[in-house]
């Protein structure tokens, strides 16, 4: 293996897990490597799209339209023979820059940065020179990435300040190599030495919010080519903090989706393909004409569907008529009036929906069941944060991807199968007025401000940690964990659509539908749950398992739910989900406003239903 290469990673997880900024963990050759995944820039420096990249590309246009993009992009895929035009092979692939840079032989236990460790030209591994030369055959022993880093809250991320942690002596010149051994459980028995002078310390403390009081960040940003000079994140106040390499919390993505919607899957809207901006660029729909006629591209759309020029011109006005009229602050809103209008999509489109009957004895609780036999989902990656999951998609702690805005973001595209749900809107009114319900919401409403305002001091809320935001999610992931037991897919291969809003547009309905962008998406057997003589069974089913939790009592009263969760009665136990399924980051549940308590069940949307069925 030559040129650095470090391993492979799946397209859907580039776009997920591993988008810039991301902490990438690989083993080549045997060796783990550890970096993190370089930003946009990259992208075009070291796999341009010109040869067999230049196809990959996607777009939807209300997505394109809210985001300011003119495309988005797939993560570079080549096949293993793939050929540049001059016939060499085509190498090209994903910048991860090695991060962190300190590395730690595993035998003798020294600590120092990856320059200082033997390597050999074209691998990505270090090694330990002297231990290796100590081993049968020389047989390499590969330095290790340690597991200990520093972040904002702003994003940006740091090597360990080691020289800091440890007291030196007057005289010692606080040396790059140290040495970190573990003589006991836990981090107490992880004691850092110098070798100069023989200061040492454990880590005990290390995680405490205020470990690093006394440093700054300095804007450290390996991802992008420049740092950042204005950040004012510190070790005292918190937000500047220890965290582990391989934390669930140094990585959120901030991801936008839209689903294909008509009009948005006509044929026309799909075969203009990258020519929407040069026809939108001109006003005149004659001089439009005009250069339709020049385009042989576009020629051969006009007779592939038997039209003229002109006639295209004209069309093509129409479709930017019906962009400019969507909602692109939200763009759900014309996904859940598409749902609930009963129009029924025709087989062979992006989007295919069947209208269900909904099951006896949920008549007055769910107003609307639509199978979904065919979705298509774009799926972008605008931003991360570290520490903190991201609140807002627009917030001001967003880190960004590139060091300048450019035409596009990475992106995939998910096919797929699901189900959607409508609630009766009627009930949950009438039920979200009851003092008990509301009076159950109060801690999550408050916690949820608090951190709101803490983080977004001169933005308003985007929702409200309300009753029925609670209560739709709480039915969301009480479905997603019966379907899983049902429909044979694994949890992480479903994902939830959650559709809420009070007052004006109100909304209440959910989409569990396949999230995965391989073949698992398109088994069937989740749309088939969607017929009323199974989904019937399957919601009761769903909402008997949340009256018991094997954590109750203290689940139901809230005891096992964090206060950053913003939830009351949700436990892993019970409700949550895989991390990848959850719209809100496993955040704003609670279990009692499906079912009741023992003393007030009338708390519960789905009283009636178990009432039913006792």
């Amino acid at each position: 293996m030559a040129d650095n290469l470090a391993g492979k990673l799946r397209r859907s997880a580039v776009v997920m897990t591993y988008a810039p900024g991301a902490i990438v963990d690989m083993r080549a050759e045997g060796a783990p490597v550890s970096g993190v995944a370089a930003g946009l820039e990259e992208w075009d420096r070291s796999a341009p799209m010109t040869g067999d990249l230049k196809n990959q590309k996607i777009v939807e246009r209300r997505l394109c339209r809210k985001l300011g993009k003119k495309y988005f992009r797939l993560p570079p895929v080549l096949d293993d023979d793939a050929k540049k035009d001059d016939g060499t092979p085509d190498n090209r692939a994903l910048v991860i820059r090695r991060f962190p840079e300190w590395l730690q032989c595993p035998f003798c236990e020294i600590l120092k940065p990856a320059y200082r460790w033997a390597m050999n030209p074209g691998r990505a591994y270090r090694y330990c020179a002297e231990c290796t030369a100590k081993q049968p055959g020389w047989s390499r022993v590969y330095a290790i990435p340690v597991r200990f880093a520093v972040a904002c809250m702003a994003g940006h991320i740091d090597e360990f300040p080691w020289s800091w942690w440890v007291p030196h002596t007057e005289k010692c010149k606080k040396p790059d190599r140290y040495k970190l051994s573990s003589v006991g459980p836990g981090l107490s028995g992880l004691v850092v030495s110098c070798i100069e002078c023989g200061g040492k310390r454990s880590l005990d403390g290390a995680f405490r919010e205020n470990a690093l009081s006394g440093l700054q960040c300095r804007g450290h940003r390996p991802w992008l080519r420049e740092n950042s000079t204005s950040c004012d994140c510190a070790g005292a106040e918190g937000r500047y903090r220890v965290v582990q390499r391989g934390a669930s919390n140094l990585y959120y993505p901030v991801i936008e989706s839209a689903l294909d919607i008509p009009p948005w899957t006509r044929q026309l809207e799909q075969v203009i393909g990258d020519y929407w901006d040069d026809l939108a660029s001109i006003v005149d729909r004659n001089q439009r004409t005009e250069w339709i006629e020049r385009t042989p591209y576009l020629m051969e759309v006009v007779r592939q569907l038997k039209i003229t020029a002109g006639e295209l011109s004209r069309r093509f006005d129409i479709l930017v008529e019906e962009l400019d009229a969507a909602d692109l602050r939200d763009l759900r809103t014309d996904e859940y009036r598409v749902f609930v209008s009963g129009v029924e999509e025709q087989p062979g489109s992006e989007f295919e929906i069947r209208q269900q009957q909904v099951p006896p004895g949920l008549e007055g609780l769910i107003e609307r069941v639509v199978r979904a036999a065919r979705l298509r989902e774009v799926r972008v990656v605008k931003g991360f944060t570290r520490i903190n999951p991201p609140l807002d998609p627009d917030g001001s702690d967003i880190s960004p991807l590139s060091v300048s805005s450019l035409d596009w973001l990475p992106g995939i595209e998910v096919r797929g199968e699901g189900i959607f749900l409508q609630l009766n809107t009627e009930a949950i009114e009438r039920w979200e007025q009851q003092s008990s319900v509301q009076a159950r919401t109060v801690t999550a409403r408050e916690s949820w401000r608090q951190e709101w305002m803490q983080r977004n001091p001169d933005r308003p809320l985007p929702y409200e940690a309300s009753p029925r935001l609670l209560m739709v999610h709480a039915l969301s992931h009480a479905l997603i964990r019966q379907l899983t037991l049902e429909c044979g897919y694994s949890s992480a291969s479903l994902r939830e659509r959650l559709y809420v809003k009070e007052g004006h547009d109100s909304m209440a309905g959910i989409l569990i539908y396949t999230a995965t962008s391989d073949s698992d998406g398109t088994l069937g057997g989740l749309q088939r749950r969607a017929i009323p003589s199974l989904l019937g069974p399957s919601v009761t089913s769903a909402i008997r398992t949340m009256q018991w939790c094997s954590s109750d009592p203290l689940c139901i009263s809230g005891e096992m739910s964090a206060p950053y969760d913003h939830s009351v009665a949700s436990c892993h136990s019970c409700l949550m989900v895989s991390e990848t399924s959850c719209e809100l980051h496993n955040r704003l549940l609670d279990r009692a406003l499906l079912v009741g308590t023992e003393t007030d069940p009338g708390a519960g949307f789905f009283s009636p239903l178990l009432r039913g069925i006792a």
